[in-house]
């Protein structure tokens, strides 16, 4: 049975591969080791999690609140707006979190 011409190219891009390494501008190339990154930026303070988590606790407690006392508390006068102001501070920790390291 005759061989089909895709593994005839098979075997040649092998040989032409095994040649193309030889001349290769990467094949001087000095080997990259991850120890050789420095550390340009340093971790978030603690105050800035405590801060981050404390702010999404708040904005859950905040929407509970008001489904659970129906719409009395946390700010009667706000009605509907409770639920804006809860998402707004839990959005507000979940914005924080992008710059957490």
């Amino acid at each position: 049975m005759p061989e089909s011409k895709h593994r005839k190219n098979r075997r040649r891009g092998k040989n032409a591969a095994a040649q193309g390494a030889e001349n290769s501008p990467l094949s001087s190339a000095e080997p990259f080791d991850f120890k050789d990154l420095d550390a340009d930026e340093e971790a978030t303070p603690k105050w800035y999690v405590v801060t981050m988590v404390g702010l999404m606790i708040l904005g859950l407690l905040w929407l509970v609140t008001w489904y659970v006392t129906s719409g009395a508390l946390p700010i009667s006068a706000a009605g509907g707006w409770n639920v804006v102001v809860g998402f707004g501070v839990i959005m507000i920790g979940m914005f924080m979190s992008m710059k957490w390291k």
